[in-house]
């Protein structure tokens, strides 16, 4: 089975290919095709897999283009992850909203806007190509922002595009391990959009664990999220909240913090990954090493302005390890092999959530056999969940639209409907800002 990684040069690759070599089963990925336009990165990271591959006899055989039809064709699954304008765009994206006095972070408010109005009509022409040149391909999305971007995606795609994001999952994790079960075993109750989401129960043989985290303070002030949110918020709430919720709840801390951090985020993803593409320019480089102690430093630092501001701490060990290439792993191999799996997913509606129509695309638990993921029936959303839910979709599809039109006037209207933009000026702005540092969106007039 083929497997095409679009963004093939991208830092997190090798946590793909790590999950590949540990599977043994029929039907499993033999060949990895990395697709990506920078030559030096492909090289990087083909250096990398190459050494984790040292002493596996059957590891999946990898090739490096910079084609994308090359890449498309004969895929069997396309897992999409690029980042268009790299990270220098991501710092970008958050140094032009921090100047306005509002959230540049890359999925979520001004700065996920800029990010979706960039991306999105690369990945609608990834979609277009792949429906001509791989159309019984399944197509995995991790694309920023996931569930926009999929979106956009499943237009020309269906229900063959699949979003996937780690965050549900380390979220069901970390509840299942506070409270003494098994996440193997638990049904987590996750409903939402993309970094927007909230657990509302978590059953194991049919009980509800969740009502007896929130019962105690103790329990549940002992984890990320408790740390985070803060237990009488979540008390109040009477559910976990997706960690990207904070920069809602909490968004005026959140903004001052970024304000006052030496480096945005991406910044220092931008200079920390420089130095490591830049370290295996050296051919006596030991590649899995430096990758290794890059990617500990990554995820130790992963939303550390929010946790400081929280006095959150230090993350616990078990989440610096990554996730999202276990759930590419288990879908592909749910649908590949009809292995069923229940996964929380990024897909389109289809009534699930009635305040929203069928073509919206929903992160939520969903049963995966050959034939796809098929959303599970869920309670609807609580007042406050729903308007947030309905608010950030509308701003999705003016993305879209933007994007699908080059309508400046529509890309303005999107920051401004946002609800972590507080003026039509501030829109008007961002707006003129982003268009001035990114070539990618020179497209809106």
């Amino acid at each position: 089975m083929r497997l095409t990684i679009l963004g093939g040069g991208g830092f997190r690759v090798p946590l793909v290919y790590g999950a590949l070599l540990g599977d043994r089963g029929e039907g499993r990925v033999t060949e990895v095709v990395l697709h990506d336009l920078d030559a030096g990165r492909l090289y990087a990271v083909a250096r990398v897999l190459a050494e984790q591959a040292a002493g596996v006899s059957d590891a999946p055989r990898v090739t490096t283009t910079t084609d994308l039809d090359e890449a498309l064709r004969g895929a069997d699954f396309v897992f999409s992850a690029i980042r268009v304008g790299g990270l220098e765009g991501r710092a970008n994206d958050e140094r032009v909203a921090l100047d306005e006095g509002v959230l540049g972070q890359e999925t979520v408010g001004a700065g996920g806007i800029a990010y979706g109005l960039r991306t999105v009509p690369v990945a609608v022409d990834i979609a277009r190509r792949a429906a001509r040149l791989a159309p019984d391909a399944w197509v995995i999305n991790f694309t920023n922002p996931a569930g926009l971007v999929t979106e956009a995606m499943s237009r020309h795609l269906g229900d063959r595009v699949i979003g996937i994001c780690d965050s549900p999952v380390g979220l069901g994790r970390r509840i299942a391990r506070v409270l003494g079960v098994s996440a193997h075993d638990a049904f987590v109750d996750y409903v939402g959009l993309n970094h927007l989401g909230w657990v509302r129960g978590l059953r194991v043989a049919g009980r509800d664990e969740l009502p007896r985290l929130l019962a105690d303070p103790g329990l549940l002030g002992s984890f990320e999220e408790g740390k985070l949110f803060g237990v009488d918020w979540l008390q109040s709430l009477g559910a976990i909240p997706n960690e990207y919720l904070h920069y809602y709840y909490f968004n005026r801390e959140a903004v001052r913090a970024y304000q006052h951090a030496e480096k945005t985020r991406g910044a220092f993803l931008r200079d920390q990954q420089a130095h490591f593409y830049e370290e295996m320019r050296d051919p006596d480089a030991a590649a899995l090493t430096a990758w290794d102690r890059t990617r500990a430093e990554r995820e130790a630092t992963y939303m550390a302005e929010n946790r400081e501001t929280a006095g959150a701490g230090e993350r616990h060990a078990d989440d610096l390890s990554g996730g999202y290439e276990k759930v590419a792993l288990a879908l592909m191999r749910a649908i590949a092999r009809d292995e069923r799996a229940t996964l929380i997913l990024n897909v389109r509606n289809k009534g699930t959530l009635s305040v929203l129509d069928s073509e919206a695309v929903i992160e939520v638990p969903c049963l995966v056999d050959a034939n796809g993921a098929h959303p599970v029936a869920v309670a609807p959303l609580p007042g406050h969940a729903t308007g947030l839910v309905c608010s950030v979709k509308a701003v999705e599809r003016e993305v879209l639209a933007a994007a699908a039109s080059g309508s400046r006037a529509a890309a303005v209207k999107a920051f401004a409907l946002h609800p972590l933009v507080d003026s039509v000026n501030v829109a008007r702005r961002l707006v003129e800002g982003y268009t001035a540092v990114h070539p990618g969106l020179h497209y809106l007039k």
